[in-house]
């Protein structure tokens, strides 16, 4: 059961839960979610989040997943990051968690994350 994380506000999971299914908006605008690995997922949310309120990790079961997921980077960098190609049944999420930044606007995993 490989774990990927994706990053979402909690409104949109929420949102999510009513449908059955997630979708993000990178998913119309580029073809599919963006997701991190768990060696990743802290310098996405840096990157592209830092500061955010509001936010949620999803912990998402690759084994779960009906769309395909594949490993790319489209910016042309070294890491590969999983990119779902589809949108995703709320029963592939098997957790969620709690997403705050320290004060200085960064990140770090929530508690229950560093424990896996």
């Amino acid at each position: 059961m490989p774990i990927i994380y994706h990053i979402t506000r909690r409104t949109d999971w929420e949102a999510a839960l009513a449908t059955g299914a997630y979708t993000a908006n990178s998913l119309d605008a580029e073809g599919f979610i963006h997701c991190s690995t768990a060696g990743q997922v802290i310098a996405t949310a840096n990157r592209i989040f830092k500061g955010k309120r509001g936010l949620v990790v999803l912990c998402v079961d690759t084994d779960r997943v009906k769309p395909e997921i594949f490993y790319e980077n489209l910016e042309g960098g070294k890491d590969l990051f999983p990119h779902v190609y589809g949108a995703l049944e709320i029963a592939a999420v098997t957790a969620v968690h709690d997403f705050l930044p320290r004060d200085d606007g960064s990140f770090e995993l929530p508690q229950a994350l560093r424990a896996e």
